[in-house]
């Protein structure tokens, strides 16, 4: 083997020239040292060799053994429980808690890029590694935003914080925890969840209910969220806009409690380990609360907020996840093209070989770009919110540092989404042509690829499939350019400008797939409005302006738009990732290697853009028509149908 970090030039690239160290240390004024970037690098570098010379020659073997569910307890393989415990001595689970919290103070982007070089051995450990750093920097980001934790507002430094002894137990190993949202019959509809949570008369929480595909959920902290009700005191939710989601509430509840007698008290019970796909080393498990005592996090009716807000960064992570996925999968395709010989010479000398190596090595480059411009905008967007926090306990934060929040937030925002659909997809993808270049063999278990294969299908799945992702994304982007128009025609002139003028030929064709995307808004747009027209016929004149101004129904009038959502987030992403390499392209003119990336990504973005605002602009009518007529039939009572 070799170390996972120092064997990854590219990887080095951004820790090295790109990622802005001073800026992610210094967001919140007295918060960190600037000037850490290379202990950040050393601590990668330890990361790398731990995970590419003592986790990666032992995951193979892991991933038979497995995990067991006995007595209601998990239990571990003595290999599994080896390498967790060395994660803890090694301090890993601390990497991102502040200083005076225990932690080792390293910003939030250490811990995506931890995240890329664990998957790239086994993304089941890496969920070993995300359920204990990750779950106590969430607990410490809810305090802060409900403002149970108290700052020096000189300093910027913690004084104390709400969830301190579980936050303390997670960073030093001695528990985890999980989140716990998914329902039997739920999924991605949050408005169907029925677990409860009923506030007694002793002012205690109780939580009953079922929650299943809960990752690693043999852990001691959970992250649930119930069916609360709502806080009085909340402003009134514009009807329509979230539904009864307001009725939703998040709670921290400990599996169990230590009795004095030294027996422990289950509040939450482990009903079964699904016998999964892949993820043989990481449990899922459904559990069940059954008058679970649980902590309020917020109020009541702010549980669906605290939510996104705890997915949001999960989906950065996963997206990690993907690209080491990506960065596995080329490695070992290539190594044994390199080897295997067929009709005289090595079959990555073949063309059609040789154009899917290709692909996954550009691919994986382009995504990881993307992921560390997700990460440090993410980041920065946390760090100037808790530089905000602290101004309101007697600091002041500065007019550029609140429109620099906003620009964070808001790109956060847009890449979150095209970011964790694409690096999921194609993580798929490549672990299915890997596969298939390794032929025969390939589907045997000796050259790894195939725990690869069946690892790699529940990125698309878990954190918000990448149907959910697609329809935020088309959300947000017409959602803006409605609201703004003229933006939205600017842009667009402005695209199509420098798509002709400038100097840059890959420029030219950054702004060529840029305007495919923004077309394609357009279309969806002019269809949508089309539709919504069409509901005038026979209403009388004084109604019009209430019909267009309000009553949109998502699933009418946006049908178009949630068809072709997913084609529409492919040309956003492959865009993204254009503009991102572009941009490097023009920072580090002295690595050659960006420009050469970026020209074969737009080799291939530039006609599936073409390809897919084609699909976008002149297919859907049949499958659209044939679905309103099924929903007008079923609509129709049977006595309708019987007098027609």
């Amino acid at each position: 083997m070799s170390n996972f970090y120092l064997d990854n030039d590219d990887l080095r690239f951004y820790v090295e020239h790109v990622l802005p160290w001073a800026e992610l240390e210094g967001a919140v004024g007295g918060a960190g040292e600037k000037g850490r970037a290379e202990e950040w690098r050393d601590l990668l570098e330890a990361i790398g060799d731990f995970v590419g010379n003592e986790a990666a020659p032992q995951v193979a073997a892991i991933d038979r053994e497995g995990v067991a569910l006995s007595d209601g307890e998990v239990r571990y393989p003595p290999r599994l429980s080896r390498l967790v415990a060395q994660m803890s001595e090694l301090g890993l689970h601390k990497l991102s808690l502040p200083e005076e919290l225990g932690g080792l103070g390293a910003p939030f982007v250490v811990y995506f890029l931890a995240c890329e070089i664990f998957s790239r051995a086994d993304p089941a450990l890496m969920t070993h590694f995300a359920f204990h750093g990750g779950i106590a920097a969430a607990l410490l980001s809810f305090s802060i935003q409900e403002g149970t934790t108290r700052f020096d507002p000189a300093t910027g430094k913690i004084l104390a914080t709400r969830f301190g002894e579980a936050i303390e137990e997670v960073s030093e190993g001695r528990a985890w925890g999980s989140m716990d949202i998914t329902e039997p019959d739920c999924g991605s509809d949050m408005a169907a969840m029925r677990t409860r949570a009923t506030l007694g008369a002793d002012g205690v929480w109780r939580l009953s209910g079922q929650k299943v595909f809960i990752t690693v959920g043999h852990g001691k902290y959970h992250i649930v969220i119930a069916r609360s009700g709502r806080d009085p005191s909340l402003p009134a939710t514009r009807k329509g806009e979230l539904g009864d989601l307001d009725q939703l509430g998040l709670f921290l509840v400990p599996a169990w409690e230590d009795l004095p007698d030294g027996t422990r008290k289950r509040h939450i019970k482990l009903l079964r380990a699904e016998d999964k796909l892949g993820h043989h080393a990481s449990p899922t498990m459904v559990v069940e609360l059954d008058d679970a005592p649980g902590h309020l996090i917020g109020k009541a009716g702010e549980g669906f907020q605290y939510m996104l807000q705890m997915m949001n960064s999960a989906r950065v992570g996963v997206s990690c996840e993907a690209v080491g996925i990506l960065e596995a999968t080329s490695r070992l395709a290539h190594a044994y093209a390199a080897e295997r010989r067929s009709m005289g010479k090595t079959i990555d000398q073949h063309e059609m070989i040789a154009e899917h190596l290709d692909e996954m090595r550009v691919d994986t480059l382009g995504l990881r770009a993307l992921a560390m411009r997700c990460a440090v905008h993410t980041e920065l967007a946390q760090r100037l919110d808790l530089r905000e926090r602290i101004a309101r306990s007697g600091g002041v934060i500065s007019f550029s540092e609140g429109r620099a929040l906003r620009r964070h937030r808001a790109v956060a925002r847009e890449l979150t989404p095209l970011l964790k659909y694409l690096s999921a997809e194609q993580a798929v993808l490549h672990a299915r042509r890997a596969l298939q270049i390794h032929g025969g063999v390939g589907y045997t278990t000796d050259y790894g690829i195939e725990k690869i294969y069946r690892d790699a299908p529940v990125v698309p799945i878990y954190e918000g499939t990448s149907q959910i992702q697609a329809l935020m994304a088309m959300k947000d982007q017409l959602g803006a350019a409605m609201k703004a128009p003229q933006d939205f025609m600017r842009k667009e002139a402005e695209a199509r400008w420098r798509s002709l003028s400038a100097r840059d030929p890959l420029e030219r064709a950054t702004m060529r797939l840029r305007t495919l995307g923004l077309s394609a808004i357009r279309h969806l747009l002019l269809k949508t409005a089309t539709n919504k027209l069409k509901t005038l016929r026979g209403q009388p004149l004084s109604s019009w302006s209430g019909i267009v101004t309000g009553g949109w129904d998502p699933k009418r009038d946006f049908s178009w738009a949630l068809l072709h959502a997913e084609r529409l987030t492919r040309l956003l992403a492959d865009h993204a990732i254009a503009e991102t390499l572009l941009d490097q392209s023009q920072r580090f003119p002295a690595w050659s290697d960006r420009r050469e990336v970026l020209e074969a990504h737009l080799e291939r973005a530039e006609p599936r853009g073409r390809f897919l605002l084609d699909e976008i602009t002149n297919s859907g009518g049949r499958l659209l028509g044939r679905l309103a007529r099924r929903t007008a039939d079923a609509a129709a009572s049977p006595s309708d149908r019987r007098g027609a």
